[in-house]
Parts: C-alpha cells; sequence; structure tokens
C-alpha cells in the first residue's frame, strides 16, 4: 500500500518503521529538514520537506494515489486540515491524530465535515489503558477481546504458584481445582515463547493467560492473587493523559489526586476538575510525596514528560509498598530494565497509538473480510495477539483444529460463539461469525487466513 506518513516525530518514526517492515512504502512529510535528515539514512522511505497542509507538498507525495494518509503532528488543527487536503487531492483513506479534550465533544461533527476516516487520541487511549490497569492490581496489564467477553492478563509467575516447575501438559493433573486458562505466552530472558506441551513455567517468568472474565478472577483468586479494588490514586504530572485518566476515575469514584509543578497548569486542572485533589508541587520531591500520604495511597501513576523522573519516582513508590505502580515511558529500551527492578505495568503513549493504527492500516490492506479486529503487541512488539472474525466462504470454516496447519510460533487461543467462550481444543471448529483469538510471534499477519497452511 502507498501511505503518507505526515510528522516526523516519535510516533511517526516508529509507525513508519513499522509498516516499512511490512511491506508497504512509505512517504514521510515534516517542515523541518533536520528531523527528516535525521532518519533519511537508516529508513527506506520517501522524504518531503514541507506542509502536510499544503495542496503542492501532498501533490509532490502523489497524495492523488495514496491508500491511507496518516497526519501525526503534534497540532491538531494541522492534522485536521492536512487530512482535509489530502482527501480532496483523492486519498483513499485519512487517520488523524486529534488530542486536545476541546475537541472532544464535536468529535463526529469534525470527522464528518473534514473528511477524517479515523480519529486516535493516543492520551485517551493511554489513559484507557490505565484505568483497566487499575481495576487488576496484580497484573502487569490486561487486554480485552470479543467486545470484552475476553481478557489477556499478564503476571509475574513466583515460588510456590502452582503452575511453577510442571510442564503444561501436566499441569490440570496435578492441579484438578485450578480454573482451566490458556497459558499463551511466556516471556523470560527478554524473550517470548509460545508454550507447548513440554514447556516448563519458571519463577520469574512473566505469563500471559486468556479466557472469559469469570474463569479469569477465579483463576487468580485460586493462586491467591485476589483483586484487591483500589480505592485512591496519587498521579505525577498534569498532562493531557492525568486529566482523561483523572476524569474515569472520578467516575468511578476513585478518589484521585494529581502533582503538578507548573502552577498555571495546576490551576487549570483544578477549573477543569473539581473532583481532584490537585497539589502544586514537585512530584519527584520525596518529602512532598511523604506529606502527601505516598504511603496510603493505593495506586501512583507516573505522567511526567521526562521517562528518568518517572522511573525514579516509580521507584521510590514501589519501595514505598505502593500496591500499584504505573510508569509511563516513551523509550523502548527501559522496559527490560524497569520489568528487571520489578516495575510490570509500563504505558507507553507512542506504543499504544502505534498498535491502533497499525490494526486500521492492516483491516485496509487485507482482502479478506476477516481482518484485524484488534491488536496487542506484546514485549515490544516480538509477539501479537489478534483479534478476527470468521468469515463465510474461508477454507478453515467448519474444520477440525487438528486437521488445519497453523503456522509455528502461533497458538488459536480462544473461539467465542454466541458470547460463550471457549478455550479450543483439536476437535473444535471455527464457524462464520466466530471471534477468534490469536497469538503469534510473527508480525504483519492482517486476516485469519494467514494463519493455517495450505
Amino acid at each position: 500500500m502507498q501511505i503518507i506518513i505526515i510528522g516526523g516525530g516519535k510516533l511517526g518514526n516508529t509507525l513508519a518503521q513499522h509498516l516499512i517492515d511490512e511491506g508497504h512504502n512509505v512517504t514521510m512529510i515534516d517542515r523541518n529538514e533536520a528531523v527528516l535528515q535525521k532518519t533519511m539514512d537508516t529508513m527506506d522511505a520517501m522524504f518531503i520537506k514541507g506542509s502536510g497542509v499544503s495542496a503542492d507538498t501532498l501533490k509532490e507525495a502523489d497524495g492523488a494515489h495514496a491508500d491511507i494518509v496518516i497526519a501525526a503532528t503534534m497540532g491538531d488543527e494541522v492534522n485536521m486540515l492536512s487530512c482535509l487536503t489530502a482527501k480532496r487531492l483523492g486519498a483513499q483513506y485519512a487517520i488523524a491524530r486529534i488530542r486536545d479534550p476541546e475537541y472532544l465533544p464535536s468529535l463526529s461533527f469534525l470527522q464528518k465535515e473534514l473528511a477524517i476516516d479515523y480519529a486516535i487520541n493516543p492520551e485517551r487511549a493511554t489513559a484507557r489503558e490505565i484505568s483497566r490497569m487499575l481495576r487488576f492490581p496484580f497484573a502487569g496489564s490486561i487486554e480485552t477481546f470479543a467486545r470484552g467477553r475476553v481478557e489477556m492478563v499478564d503476571f509475574r509467575a513466583s515460588e510456590g504458584d502452582p503452575m511453577v516447575g510442571i510442564p503444561m501438559k501436566e499441569m490440570y493433573k496435578k492441579n484438578r481445582q485450578m480454573p482451566q486458562v490458556l497459558f499463551c505466552a511466556v516471556e523470560r530472558g527478554g524473550e517470548i515463547i509460545i508454550p507447548k506441551g513440554d514447556f516448563v513455567i519458571s519463577a520469574g517468568d512473566r505469563v500471559h493467560v486468556v479466557s472469559d472474565a469469570g474463569t479469569i478472577t477465579r483463576f487468580f483468586d485460586f493462586l491467591g492473587k485476589g483483586m484487591d479494588t483500589i480505592r485512591s490514586v496519587m498521579i505525577m504530572g498534569g498532562s493531557r493523559i492525568s486529566y482523561y485518566l483523572a476524569e474515569m476515575l472520578l467516575n468511578m469514584r476513585i478518589k484521585v489526586s494529581i502533582i503538578e509543578i507548573n502552577p498555571d497548569k495546576a490551576r487549570r486542572l483544578s477549573e477543569m476538575l473539581p473532583g481532584a485533589t490537585i497539589i502544586e508541587g514537585d512530584g519527584t520531591d520525596q518529602e512532598l510525596l511523604e506529606s502527601e500520604g505516598i504511603a496510603d495511597a493505593q495506586a501512583f501513576v507516573t505522567l511526567a514528560n521526562r521517562d528518568e523522573e518517572n522511573l525514579m519516582a516509580g521507584f521510590y513508590a514501589a519501595k514505598r509498598g505502593v500496591k500499584k505502580v504505573i510508569v509511563k515511558s516513551s523509550r523502548d529500551t527501559y522496559s527490560s530494565i524497569m520489568h528487571d527492578m520489578g516495575l510490570d505495568s509500563i504505558i507507553s503513549t507512542k506504543s499504544v497509538a502505534c498498535n491502533d493504527i497499525l490494526r486500521v492500516v492492516r483491516s485496509r490492506s487485507s482482502r479478506s473480510f476477516a481482518a484485524v479486529e484488534r491488536m496487542y503487541r506484546l514485549l515490544d512488539g516480538k509477539a501479537e495477539a489478534l483479534e478476527f472474525i470468521a468469515q463465510a466462504g474461508d477454507n478453515y470454516i467448519h474444520v477440525p483444529l487438528k486437521d488445519l496447519h497453523v503456522i509455528p510460533d502461533a497458538l488459536i487461543a480462544v473461539i467465542v460463539r454466541e458470547g460463550q467462550v471457549r478455550v479450543p481444543f483439536g476437535n473444535d471448529t471455527i464457524e462464520v461469525g466466530d471471534y477468534v483469538v490469536v497469538i503469534s510471534r510473527r508480525a504483519g499477519l492482517s486476516s485469519l487466513g494467514q494463519f493455517f497452511r495450505g
């Protein structure tokens, strides 16, 4: 596909590299020549200096024949007008990053009037991910599929857990009372493993399990990792994510306090969030954290602009015994360091937005109606969890799974049929309309049929 990316920042560059890796032809537009020069030598793309709003610039990028235009500059207005210009020139599909809370109430109207096919708000999407993490304090993250019926949760295995030290094929024979979930992926030593029957989980592994919500809850109750409800959250940094997150948490009747060092920003947050406690100060100041009761907070979320500040404040909160610590990090290289030091809940706005846009691109690029419905990338993209809806006419319909040849390093994790969630076995089949969740170490797959050979 011919894809134009407007904006060469962190999101634009990350998207460009992923799209190139998946075989798309990418053109990047940015006003700043230094930004373009920074990636010219490392990326196999076409680079054009100019504004995405300019028809001449988009014509130079062959916008009339673009399959997808992604406007991801720092300016919402620039992104919206870039999409309008591109669509008027003939581009097939337009995606805009729109972040300002002021645009949220009228977003549907703006999309219609400005010919925007898909709008992504990375900060709001990140806040939604964080609110989900706070509902499950024992887990590093939780992802949902099949309209919320299926959940994939990851946790760190501990000594004494009933699944540790036992081959997968014998696990339920030795733990007959343990609710049956699917162990779909294991992270160990920076690598991700799709476990088979003879695989043995070790203490310290990060384990991903998937099942319906009720079974997931019973499974963790069985492990003694019960879901204690969080009722108070302290947030460091008064960013857009903080605003969106605080609004969600207040609606969930959770007590929220936000520490913001900028007086003007703190004042605006007080006006926008009357139900929250806004504290003007430095969130990395340990004396301030102590005086504001960090030891009594049930959760601490670091949302400052600098990763180093988030990292240090997160470590301090964990040291003080805060039950749930979530750290925002924009650098992939920090993730393994934080995991090694016990910070398991890490969120990246760039990754959240990138995953969402990649899903849309794959849906557009697939010739099959059974295109990607949802997608989550695990361990910095070393594996993916994807959701599809099975369609009539595909050659895997009605065929027992034991007779289908699944590609290497892939796993059919869950099938949802008429609202019922099942972990599939060899005699199960995929039927028309089923939601099918697949785990794979191969990136770039865009249709369910690609998971089966022959």
